[in-house]
């Protein structure tokens, strides 16, 4: 496997997993405690919590910002010794950048 193939697939599962996490919505603290455990529901889904969607718009956002986060991190690396963490981190950087121009190459104007 290439490498910049690696770097695309390390910068989508983090970028997928930051998507993830923002589609949560906050359980109320109260809502933790619940009937008796005779009461409580069963089966597929259950416990399971509504998430939200999000836009297109704060979709790119997230996805910006896992860039930007790359970059940051990468500026951060000067030692010699970092060399190959940074080159990765701007790939990585590079890859969510491209799929956003692609994005908006393709979006109705």
């Amino acid at each position: 496997m290439r490498a910049r193939d690696k770097a695309a697939v390390s910068a989508l599962r983090s970028t997928l997993a930051a998507l993830d996490n923002a589609e949560a919505v906050l359980v109320d603290a109260t809502a933790t405690h619940g009937p008796a455990i005779e009461q409580s529901p069963t089966g597929a889904g259950a416990t399971e919590a509504p998430r939200r969607e999000l836009t297109e718009d704060e979709t790119a956002r997230i996805v910006r910002s896992e860039a930007t986060e790359r970059l940051e991190a990468a500026a951060q690396l000067t030692s010699p010794t970092h060399t190959d963490r940074a080159t990765r981190l701007r790939t990585e950087a590079e890859v969510l950048l491209r799929l956003l121009q692609e994005q908006n190459a393709t979006k109705p104007h």
